[in-house]
């Protein structure tokens, strides 16, 4: 599995273009047949800053994803959304397929 995990900084007058934007692409990247997940999260550090979690189901499932037009899309409307480049981590771990339950926390009864 690719994990990827981006932080955007976005431009508090680009807020509704970021808005439609990263809806759009993330229904968009969520379709496709190579991604386990994709979602977006507001830091609660930061509310101009959004987080990316990505997972593919391997190198080429990532690097199809590249190749759609949403894609290409994201990248072109971007630089005008960020107030700074966005930083990413990129993780190649082949033993995982996605997300598991947590040991730690479970719900309680009643």
């Amino acid at each position: 599995m690719i994990l990827i995990v981006v932080k955007f900084p976005i431009r508090p007058d680009r807020q509704s273009e970021w808005e439609e934007l990263s809806a759009f692409y993330a229904a968009s990247v969520n379709a496709e047949p190579g991604c386990l997940f994709f979602e977006f999260s507001r830091s609660v550090d930061d509310p101009q800053t959004y987080v990316t979690v990505e997972g593919f189901r391997d190198a080429a499932a990532g690097q199809e994803h590249m190749q759609q037009a949403h894609v290409a899309r994201f990248m072109s409307e971007m630089p005008d959304i960020v107030s700074a480049q966005p930083q990413i981590i990129y993780v190649d771990a082949q033993e995982v397929s996605g997300f598991g339950p947590m040991g730690e926390i479970s719900p309680r009864e009643g």
